[in-house]
Order: structure tokens, then sequence, then C-alpha cells
């Protein structure tokens, strides 16, 4: 995949915001520990106790800034590209994990972390071409194709039942649950993120999109997906 200026502003964005995103999740970590170890009430039993823990609100802020940079370089660089990357937060989480919250890293860990960057590595080697998106309404008419609109809706409904079947029943004992609830949104919030950044890189060029309501669907979409994410994600965040 040939590298233009705006596909280089995309991939060192993408890596500064895994960066970001992996050292969070430590710094959050470490903030919902020392907030249930002083309430007494976890987060992944229903505890909110560590929206009062500064630590918790400086991890908050690294994935803010991971999460804008990640916005950023989706709307420079197309999304096959840029969502590859991502998987690197997992190695930058793993290894902080390792030596900061003293979690060990087994020979599997480390096997896993090497096949996230060797797999990074191909997808972003053989990435195709991305066409230039002129509107918002581009995006719009594929994302309402049959197919992508069926894949939606399998997705909804996946969701629903791990959030009102299976997390009430086994949500504190499989980690899957939870993780399983923050990867189906997150699938649906790269789309919606690439559609938003698209859309305001095209408004800040002249091309104002904030007048179709298609661009405000999409932002409403990404904040749905990402305070889903971001719940299920502190309950999942106490199995290890």
């Amino acid at each position: 995949m040939g590298f233009s200026k705006d596909n280089l502003k995309g991939f060192v964005l993408a890596l500064l915001s895994s960066g970001f995103i992996g050292a969070s999740f430590i710094i959050k970590k470490k903030g919902l520990r020392r907030a249930a170890a002083t309430s007494g009430v976890r987060a992944g039993y229903g505890g909110y106790s560590y929206l009062l823990e500064p630590l918790w609100w400086l991890g908050f802020i690294t994935m803010i800034v991971g999460e804008i940079a990640n916005f950023v370089a989706y709307a420079f660089a197309p999304a096959v590209l840029v969502t590859p990357l991502g998987a690197l937060s997992i190695i930058v989480s793993a290894v902080l994990a390792h030596f900061i919250l003293k979690e060990r890293l087994h020979r599997l860990g480390v096997l896993g972390c090497v096949m996230c960057i060797a797999g990074s590595i191909i997808i972003v080697i053989h990435a195709p071409k991305e066409h230039s998106i002129t509107s918002v309404l581009e995006i719009w008419s594929m994302a309402t194709q049959p197919a992508f609109l069926l894949y939606v809706g399998s997705v909804v409904v996946l969701v629903f039942i791990l959030v009102f079947h299976f997390a009430p029943q086994c949500g504190h004992t499989n980690v899957l649950v939870f993780t399983g609830i923050c990867s189906l949104m997150g699938s649906l919030s790269v789309m919606s993120v690439k559609a938003l950044g698209t859309a305001l890189k095209l408004t800040f060029e002249g091309k104002n999109q904030l007048i179709y309501p298609e661009t405000w669907f999409f932002m409403l979409v990404v904040a749905t997906c990402v305070i889903t994410q971001m719940n299920y994600l502190n309950k999942a965040a106490f199995f290890y």
C-alpha cells in the first residue's frame, strides 16, 4: 500500500493513539482498584465509586487523548490501515501490566503479543487503497447497503442478548461476556468514527457536512458505542 502524506499522518496518529490508550487501561485499573479498596464495591458488581477517584480520571483523560488521536487518524487514513494498528494498544497494556500491575505475562501471552504485531504488519502492508470520499453521503450510502444493515442488526441482537441475558447470569464469572459486548460495539464504532472524522475533515476544508442529518446520526452512534464500551470495559477490568 503506497503511503501518501495523509496516510503517513494517519499511521503516526494511530501509533500514538495505541500508546495512550494502552497506558490508559493500566492507569484506570489502578484507579479502579483503589476505589474498590475504599468503597468495598467493585465496578464489576455495579459500583461507581471510581468516579470519585482522581487516578481513574487521569486514566480516562489519557484515553480521551488517545481516542482523539485515533479519531483524527481515521480522517486522514483508511480504516483498513488505522484499525489494525489499534491492536498495538494490547501490547502496550500487556507490557505495562507485567511491570506495573505485576500481572505476569506468560509464554502464551508473549506469543499472543507477537501474533498481534505480525497480524497488524501483514494487514497494513497488504491493505488496499481507499478511494477519496467527497461527502458523508457516500459513506451513508455504503452503510445502508443490505449486507451491512444485516450485520448491524446481528450485532445489535447479540449485544442485547449478552447485556440482558448472559451478563446478569455469568458476567461476573466469565470475562468473555463483558469483553464481547465491548468488541461488538467497537465494530460499529469503527465505521461511525470513520464517517464522522471524514465529515469533520471535509467541513474544515470548506465542504460543510454538518448540514446533513447523517453526520449527526453518526455522531450519536459514536457516543452510544463509546459510553457502552466504557461501562463494560470497567466491569471487565477486575477479572485479572
